[in-house]
């Protein structure tokens, strides 16, 4: 097996002290019932050609750190997992769910040697039903296949080759495993549609049941019938990053209880004073935000803990962001939650498939092509319909988590196609948020904001008839000393030697270019980016997550003058 260079050993505070069976948090806090048996831990493990009679640590890629394993698993990887586990006594109601949070990128799973079921797709969560496998001892297996290569299924900043702004690649289980026990009927999912006083509850795989919402004036009871619910709030708590009031309730139906929650709030594009705004809650709102491409120095794709998300959301708010731009990337339902809970909007990608040209998709953009017919781009039917089905897959697994506010179909034309087509389809998937179909370039299709990414010149605003998101700029680059990635090796857009030289610069360009495009119309700027990502040294806090590159004085400073006056 290829091992990995000395210079990737770089672990965040998370990962010194690994538990035996990390991430045992219950993984899907907007519909949690009182059953769940956490299958994360030690699993045997074997890579085709690379590597026989094994053990990782599940959910972490092989590729990382915190696996266990820590190596190149080929260029086309097939992996093997088995995990041995038993049934604790009064656990099995009538039915029993065997879940996976993700799975990269081609799964098929087997329980006690017989086959369950398969799962195409590396980002959503798959769940089956095993009741009528299970026995005293089990033995649950599941094999992997991972076509990256291909190019085919969405797989976002991976690659083989990594360097720059291109990724260690992961493959295999990346999120958990687990089982819940669930009667014979009993809610199989949910969808929460909110205004300003109102919530519209639909639950899938009942008809009946009732709903008890607790507020801070008492509770709220509403019947489920054929499925739905309204639920109407007086004195409604509105949400918003900074008051991130959440409603929390129950739903009972028959033998089933489950506990969710939402929140109130709507998004809307109106004139203000002459410009095109986002509004949050009926007032024109700024989005001061970040990059967020969620890597982690020895989780890769998974953080050693949850409370990494945590701490990644809260060192940004300290800061002064009110938004996440979660860059061709889908987390565990645990960020979504913390995002919800602790006040953080995300702006969410989906991720993109197809190939990528450095002089189609890059240069000739870098120096000003950015309108291009896309009709005829990424023609193959079946790419077409993987980045198609995904995303339809994507909005319906976060449509509930009022922290997301904004969709980005598209990303400086990665894997571009039809966006005229794809806009009216995520409309009809979604239309409570904002939609921004091609983030960066290759505009030109209908979309909700005028989205721009700006690097190499000073940020200048523009007349635009709708509202104007800077959706990339900065990528100034800090390497703190000993805790890098890569020291050999740098990317990003302006280079420092020094904190004080770094920090001064970034705020120089809020004041000077970010600031005053405000009061020209700008909504929204995207810096790059949280942290660093291996070679990609331009995030104010470091791969390991021990280093804030920033003053968090100066940075809130910068925030109130972002603020839009009403």
């Amino acid at each position: 097996m290829k091992q990995t260079p000395e210079y990737k050993h770089l672990r965040t505070p998370w990962g010194e002290n690994l538990p035996e069976t990390p991430w045992e948090v219950y993984p899907r806090p907007q519909m949690k019932r009182d059953s769940f048996l956490c299958l994360n831990g030690a699993w045997e493990f074997s890579a085709e050609g690379v590597l026989e009679n094994g053990r990782i640590t599940v959910p972490f890629a092989p590729e990382s750190l915190l696996s266990g394993i820590h190596g190149d698993m080929g260029k086309t990887p097939k992996l093997h997992y088995v995990k041995r586990f038993s049934l604790p006594e009064g656990f099995v109601k009538e039915r029993v769910l065997l879940h996976f949070g993700a799975v990269d990128q081609i799964a098929r799973v087997t329980l006690n040697g017989v086959f369950v079921g398969a799962h195409i797709g590396g980002y959503e969560a798959f769940s089956f039903d095993v009741t009528e496998l299970l026995e005293k001892e089990n033995r649950l297996e599941v094999d992997v296949a991972d076509e990256l290569e291909s190019h085919v299924l969405p797989w976002g900043k991976q690659k083989r080759n990594r360097g720059g702004m291109w990724y260690t690649p992961v493959s295999g289980i990346l999120q958990t495993v687990w089982l819940e026990s669930v009667p014979t009927e009993y809610v199989e999912g949910l969808r929460i549609e909110v205004g300003l006083d109102f919530a519209k509850i639909k639950a899938y795989g009942v008809q009946n049941g009732e709903i008890t919402v607790t507020t801070p004036e008492g509770e709220i009871k509403a019947s489920l019938q054929n499925g739905e619910a309204l639920i109407k709030v007086e004195n409604p708590h509105l949400w918003s990053p900074e008051d991130p009031y959440l409603y929390r309730f129950k739903l009972a139906s028959g033998a089933d209880l489950v506990e969710s929650y939402f929140a109130l709030r709507t998004l809307k594009i109106a004139d203000v004073d002459g410009f095109s705004r986002i509004c949050l809650n009926e007032k024109p709102y700024f989005f001061h935000g970040l990059l967020d491409q969620g890597y982690f120095s020895d989780g890769i794709y998974t953080p050693a803990s949850p409370e990494a998300y945590e701490f990644d959301i809260l060192s940004m708010k300290k800061l002064g962001f009110n938004t996440l731009r979660k860059h061709i990337k889908i987390e565990p339902e645990q960020f979504y939650y913390d995002c919800d809970r602790l006040g953080m909007i995300v702006f969410q990608d989906m991720i993109n498939n197809g190939g990528y040209s450095f002089l189609r998709d890059t240069a000739l953009p870098t120096v000003g092509m950015k309108r291009l017919n896309d009709k005829l781009l990424h023609r193959d039917k079946t790419t077409r319909t993987a980045f198609e089905d995904a995303m339809e897959k994507t909005v319906n697994q976060l449509f509930n988590h009022p922290c997301i506010c904004y969709w980005t179909i598209f990303n400086e034309g990665w894997g571009q196609f039809e966006s005229a087509r794809m806009y009216e389809r995520m409309k009809k998937l979604d239309t409570s948020r904002i939609i921004d179909t091609a983030s960066g370039w290759f505009a030109g299709a209908p979309s909700d904001v005028e989205s721009l990414h700006v690097y190499f010149k000073p940020v200048r605003m523009k007349g635009a008839k709708k509202p104007i998101i800077l959706s990339e700029f900065g990528g100034y680059s800090y390497k703190p000393e000993g805790h890098v990635f890569n020291p050999y090796k740098t990317y990003g857009y302006r280079f420092f030697k020094e904190r004080a030289d770094f920090e001064d610069a970034l705020i120089k360009l809020y004041e000077e270019e970010i600031v005053p495009a405000v009061e020209k119309g700008l909504c929204g700027a995207i810096y790059t980016q949280v942290s660093d990502v291996e070679d990609e040294t331009n995030g104010l806090l470091s791969y390991d997550r021990r280093v804030l590159k920033v003053s968090e004085e100066r940075m809130r400073t910068i925030a109130q003058k972002l603020r839009i006056r009403e």
